[in-house]
């Protein structure tokens, strides 16, 4: 299935790569030949990689907070974090490869109680500061066991977040609700008496992966 967050991109880049192998295909001259027909199928077939969107299973876990993007955690620690949790909290950091899926989720039940885009600048998704001078998405959610805030940061191949949510939506753990595109970082923060799952290096999976167990 093709994520309906890039089916825009897509249709434009698809269309694209069929233009060069139709190109190619009517040049004589054999090298450009090929090489157009190669760079039209290599295209086309990314694209279609890139925005594909697989069904997940989201654990039935209600003291849980799931991974909002796919990728390995590049680093987990504890911060205070003001914008809206105002506590001492956990942060994970997950990096999103061009190569991984792109479509984000929500990582609990809850409703939506802030949301902050930022305009900013395109830093390699690693870098330590990306999260303060890059382009990104803040989202609040207030579950019953209390806040979580995740953060879509784009990178500097990625230029585009999408996201469909709207203050004070009713949210589910494992829905979509949009994607960044081309490579970058998703930050999610908990307070931080919550029990961390991971640590850095793991690999971690959208709507499928527990980030963080509740204490009761």
């Amino acid at each position: 299935m093709i994520s309906k967050y890039g089916i825009g991109t897509f249709l434009i880049t698809v269309i694209f790569g069929i233009i060069l192998i139709i190109a190619g295909v009517k040049i004589q001259n054999p090298f450009f030949r090929y090489l157009l027909i190669a760079a039209g199928v290599l295209i086309a077939s990314f694209t279609v990689y890139f925005f594909r969107d697989p069904d997940r299973v989201t654990p039935q876990v209600e003291n849980a907070v799931i991974s909002p993007a796919d990728g390995k955690i590049l680093t987990v620690s504890q911060v205070d974090e003001n914008r809206y949790l105002k506590m001492r909290a956990w942060k994970v950091s997950i990096f999103m490869s061009p190569l991984n899926v792109h479509v984000n989720r929500i990582p609990i039940d809850g409703k939506i109680g802030y949301l902050n885009y930022i305009k900013g600048e395109y830093l390699m998704a690693f870098y330590e500061k990306a999260d303060e001078r890059n382009e990104r998405n803040e989202v609040g959610v207030e579950s019953k066991y209390g806040k979580v805030l995740f953060i879509q940061i784009a990178g500097f191949i990625a230029r585009r977040i999408e996201s469909v949510l709207t203050m004070d939506q009713p949210v589910k753990a494992g829905e979509r609700f949009g994607m960044i595109k081309f490579g970058s970082r998703v930050d999610v923060y908990v307070p931080a008496d919550w029990t961390i799952k991971v640590k850095t290096g793991d690999n971690v999976y959208s709507g499928e992966t527990i980030l963080f167990e509740i204490n009761k």
